[in-house]
């Protein structure tokens, strides 16, 4: 069903088993010599790690004041790792550990704990756990969350090993089921589930391009696929088609563990040019339905510019330079909070574009164009700081503390 906006206003490592079937980035002005604080003493709270060119920014996350600066390659990815503080940096070996520091006044430092990786690629959290999926293995770390906590070595892993490399990602649940993804250098299908002991119990290639993921309440698992997306819950697997085909593409999915409903990206034109998407996607893992809600005009966003926050609400920080509310049980926009200027998408994905990130009640939000960032109320949209960093910031994530 297609709604329009007027219908609806790691270092010991333990084997689990081996997959039996196909497994499957500014210009510097005066700051900080790199870990060193820019304030004379940092103060214990969260943080927010900012990629820039060449290095990465660790920001005090109430007043955005810059309390470490340190080197890096020139484009990193950057993802929460889990447990409120430390944060999975992609390097050309693998998942660099950053200590962002958050909780504490120490300073923050690129540890060199490093989980290697042949490629490395998504980096998912749940249930206590961290997994690390490296593209150039289709391999599948695990750990768990915690034993990163005062950490001078890697904390002990599990290894999935993979079969045919591709751009992937794993989940595991609670009970040890392990979800990954199927496909190799020609293309990527679908996926296959197995237990606890490694047994295969449920696969589909009905998911051409599978790509991005997301953990809905009672543990129902999304992938996206350019056709609609699959759903993974108690113990079966089913496909929800998209309303446009043959391409109708979910790559990327926004989800709260609280929440049966997924909220999705959608672009329904393999062809269009930019990065710049017009609708969402509204998946209800519990009735099995798949709609796509077209947004208001004006209301533009790439992948970098959706969150999940208070309330279970979706946060999407548009090209108008607003985040706009959306209800993901009526597919209404609900309010709309301006934050930036207006903005234009990016010619390649990897350039610095806006991106929000949150923290509890707390979004972040970049702004390229005037190397700043914001700290913004979501429940009120007031802009509670705001700062220039002397660097365009690109990827962004918080560590609540």
């Amino acid at each position: 069903m297609r709604i329009s906006p007027l219908r609806r206003a790691g270092i010991g490592v333990l084997a689990i088993g081996a997959v039996a079937t196909l497994a499957a980035c500014s210009t510097t002005q005066q700051e900080p010599a790199a870990g060193e604080p820019a304030s004379p003493a940092a103060e214990a709270g969260p943080r927010v790690a900012v990629a820039y060119e060449g290095g990465i920014l660790v920001l005090d996350g109430e007043t955005l004041e810059t309390v470490g600066d340190v080197d890096t390659e020139e484009f990193t990815r950057l993802n929460p790792a889990g447990d409120g503080r430390h944060v999975m940096v992609t390097m050309s070996e693998g998942f660099q550990v950053l200590d962002t520091a958050a909780g504490t006044a120490d300073e923050p430092a690129l540890t060199d704990l490093v989980f290697e990786a042949d490629t490395p690629g998504h980096v998912v959290r749940h249930d206590g756990k961290t997994i690390l999926y490296a593209d150039g293995t289709s391999d599948t770390t695990v750990f768990d969350t915690a034993d990163l906590a005062g950490a001078d070595a890697l904390p002990e892993v599990e290894t999935v090993a993979g079969v045919e490399a591709h751009h992937g990602v794993s989940v595991v649940l609670e009970d040890g089921t392990f979800l990954t993804t199927v496909g190799n250098a020609d293309g990527r299908t679908g996926i296959t589930v197995h237990d606890a002991d490694g047994t295969e119990i449920a696969t589909s290639a009905e998911c051409p391009g599978v790509h991005g993921e997301g953990t809905a309440k009672d543990e129902a698992v999304v992938f996206g696929c350019e056709d609609g997306a699959l759903i993974y819950a108690d113990g079966e697997i089913t496909k929800v088609a998209a309303p446009d085909q043959p391409y109708g593409r979910m790559g990327n999915a926004y989800v709260s563990e609280t929440s049966p409903i997924v909220v999705g990206d959608y672009k329904d034109d393999p062809d269009a040019e930019g990065y710049l998407l017009h609708a969402v996607t509204l998946i209800d893992t519990a009735a099995k339905t798949l709609e796509v809600v077209d947004l208001p005009e004006g209301v533009a966003y790439t992948f970098r510019d959706v969150v999940r926050g208070p309330d279970d609400l979706a946060y999407i920080l548009s090209a108008d330079g607003a985040i706009h509310v959306l209800d993901p049980e009526t597919g209404e926009i609900t309010d709309s909070y301006p934050v930036i200027d207006p903005w234009e998408g990016p010619a390649e994905w990897q350039d610095p574009h806006p991106a929000i990130v949150v923290a509890g009640d707390i979004a972040y939000v970049t702004e390229p164009a005037s190397d700043s960032i914001h700290a913004v109320d979501l429940t009120t949209g007031e802009v509670l700081a705001s700062a220039e960093l002397g660097v365009t910031p690109n990827e962004i994530a918080p560590a609540a503390g």
